[in-house]
C-alpha cells in the first residue's frame, strides 16, 4: 500500500491491521543471544546507516534473538540491568515486534516473545510503503506506570531518550549482522494505538523496521 493511500485511509479512520499470515503462537521462545563475536564496535559504528529497501524474507530465530537482546536484553542478570539505559532504571520502554503472524511483546526476563494481538499490524506502523512487507517492525512503547519516581513533566523526554538508545543498539547489531534497518516516527498514532490495543498508560514513541537488505540497498 502506498503512502498516499495510507494517508487517505488514516483521514477516514480506516487504516487497520491485516489478518495474520500463518498461526500465531501464544509464546515464542528464542534461542540464547550470541554475546560474543560480530564486528568490533568502531567498525560497526562506521557501517551504521539507515536503509529503506528490505527483502521480505523472515529473519532467522537466532538473528531475532540477537536483535531483541541488543535492544532491551538483560546483560547483568544479578542486577537485572539492560543493554540500554533508562532513568532511575525504570525500564519503561517496551519493545513490540510486528510480524506477519502477529504482534508480539518482547519479555527480557524470559527472553521470549509473548503474543499481544493475533493480527498483522505492520502496515499500520508507518506511512512508508516498505513497512507492509518488511519481515518485522519494532515498536517502542513507554509504560508511564513504571516511571512513578520520575517527575511527570520529564517522563516523555526520558522515555524518548531510552527508546533512542535502544534503537541505536539495534542499528549497531544490524551493522554487525549485515541487516538493514531504519528508525521512524511518521505513523498514525491513533490508528496504531487501536491496532495494538494500548491502554491509557502506554505511549507510542518510535518504530524501527528491520530485515535483510533489499536488492536496491547499498
Amino acid at each position: 500500500m502506498n503512502t498516499l493511500t495510507k494517508l487517505a485511509l488514516g483521514l477516514m479512520g480506516q487504516l487497520k491491521p491485516q489478518p495474520p499470515i500463518g498461526d500465531a503462537t501464544t509464546t515464542m521462545p528464542l534461542p540464547p543471544p550470541r554475546r560474543s563475536g560480530g564486528l568490533p564496535l568502531m567498525e560497526a559504528l562506521r557501517q551504521r546507516q539507515s536503509q529503506r529497501e528490505f527483502a521480505p524474507k523472515a529473519l532467522r530465530k537466532q538473528q531475532l534473538s540477537d536483535l531483541l537482546w541488543a535492544a532491551a536484553g538483560i546483560n547483568r542478570p544479578t542486577l537485572g540491568g539492560r543493554t540500554a539505559p533508562s532513568a532511575m532504571n525504570a525500564q519503561e520502554v517496551l519493545v513490540y515486534v510486528a510480524m506477519p503472524q502477529g504482534l508480539f511483546r518482547y519479555e527480557p526476563a524470559m527472553h521470549e516473545l509473548q503474543l499481544a494481538a493475533a493480527t498483522d499490524v505492520r502496515r499500520v506502523t508507518g506511512y512508508q510503503d516498505f513497512v507492509d512487507t518488511a519481515p518485522l517492525d519494532l515498536v517502542y512503547v513507554a509504560d508511564h506506570a513504571r516511571m512513578r519516581l520520575v517527575p511527570a513533566a520529564m517522563r516523555e523526554a526520558y522515555a524518548y531518550a531510552a527508546a533512542g538508545a535502544m534503537a541505536q543498539n539495534v542499528y549497531l547489531c544490524c551493522a554487525s549482522a549485515g541487516l538493514a534497518t531504519v528508525i521512524r516516527a511518521w505513523f498514525d498514532r491513533d490508528a496504531l494505538a487501536r491496532a495494538m490495543a494500548l491502554g491509557n498508560e502506554l505511549q507510542l514513541l518510535l518504530a524501527q523496521t528491520v530485515g535483510l537488505p533489499g536488492e536496491a540497498a547499498p
